[in-house]
């Protein structure tokens, strides 16, 4: 969030469920789905209405709302490796394989 120039506040949405942040070309919207049973509960966080305005989504626990969420171009998977973290890009679509190609990794 600090790359794309937020300044304020970057709280974790465990509680809230989302939390939005100003980017440049419109927000970026961070949502964590471990609260939700299933992905008939996204009813209830009004996403029709957030994707007026997102144009970047980080979705935690993306499994809780399998169904009910667009494939995701991008997935980052991250894990303990040593005294540090491992990340993994793996491209969903062909945006994403863009994403990656602009940062040297290839398609995945």
């Amino acid at each position: 969030m600090r790359a794309l120039g937020v300044t304020g506040a970057i709280k974790s949405p465990t509680y809230t469920l989302i939390e939005r942040y100003p980017v440049p070309g419109g927000e970026a919207a961070h949502l964590d789905l471990y609260r939700l049973a299933g992905a008939a509960e996204l009813d209830f966080l009004g996403l029709d209405d957030l994707a007026a305005d997102a144009t970047l989504w980080l979705v935690e626990w993306p499994e809780r709302g399998a169904g009910s969420l667009p494939a995701p171009d991008l997935r980052l998977q991250l894990a303990t490796e040593g005294a540090g973290r491992r990340a993994r890009l793996q491209a969903g679509t062909g945006a994403g394989r863009a994403w990656l190609d602009r940062l040297g990794r290839g398609p995945e």
